[in-house]
C-alpha cells in the first residue's frame, strides 16, 4: 500500500513539474524581445513604417506580451493646429511602456524622445512654407516637453 501511495505521488509530482514547466515557457516572451523593440524605436523612417506596420498586426507579435496601449499625446492635442501627431505619440508611448517593463527606460529615454521628435518632423515634411516652419516649431515643443517632463 505505501509502495503504491509513494509510486503515485512521485508520478504526480513529475506531471506537476512538466505542466509548470511548460506553462512557465509558454509565457515566456521570445529572446529576441529586446531587439525587436529596439527595431522599432529608432529614429529612422524605416524603424517607424516598421512599427506601424506591426501595431497594424499585433496579433501576430502577441508571443512578446508588447504594451500596446496609448493615450496618444497625453494632455497635449493629439493633432494640433490640424498636424496628424496621434500616430507618433503612439509610438513615443510604445517605447515609454515598453522599455520601463523591461527595466531598461533610462538607458533608452534619450533615444526614445529623439525618434518621437524625428516622427514628428516627418509628419511636418508634408507640409510647405509658413505651415511646414508652424508644423516644425509645434513638433520642437512637443519635444521639449517629453525631453523635460517625459
Amino acid at each position: 500500500m505505501h509502495r503504491r501511495l509513494a509510486t503515485c505521488l512521485a508520478a504526480s509530482a513529475v506531471a506537476l513539474a512538466t505542466v509548470t514547466a511548460t506553462a512557465t515557457a509558454a509565457s515566456a516572451a521570445p529572446a529576441d524581445k529586446p531587439q525587436v523593440l529596439s527595431n522599432w524605436t529608432q529614429t529612422t523612417a524605416s524603424s517607424y513604417n516598421t512599427w506601424v506596420a506591426a501595431r497594424a498586426n499585433q496579433g501576430a507579435w502577441s508571443a512578446y506580451a508588447f504594451d500596446w496601449s496609448t493615450d496618444y499625446c497625453s494632455s497635449s492635442p493629439d493633432n494640433p493646429f490640424g498636424f496628424p501627431f496621434a500616430t507618433s505619440c503612439a509610438r513615443h508611448d510604445f517605447g515609454y511602456r515598453n522599455y520601463k517593463a523591461a527595466g531598461a527606460f533610462d538607458a533608452n529615454k534619450s533615444r526614445l524622445d529623439s525618434a518621437f521628435y524625428e516622427d514628428l518632423k516627418r509628419v511636418c515634411a508634408a507640409y510647405s512654407g509658413a505651415t511646414k516652419s508652424s508644423c516644425n516649431s509645434t513638433a520642437w515643443t512637443y519635444y521639449q516637453a517629453v525631453n523635460a517632463l517625459g
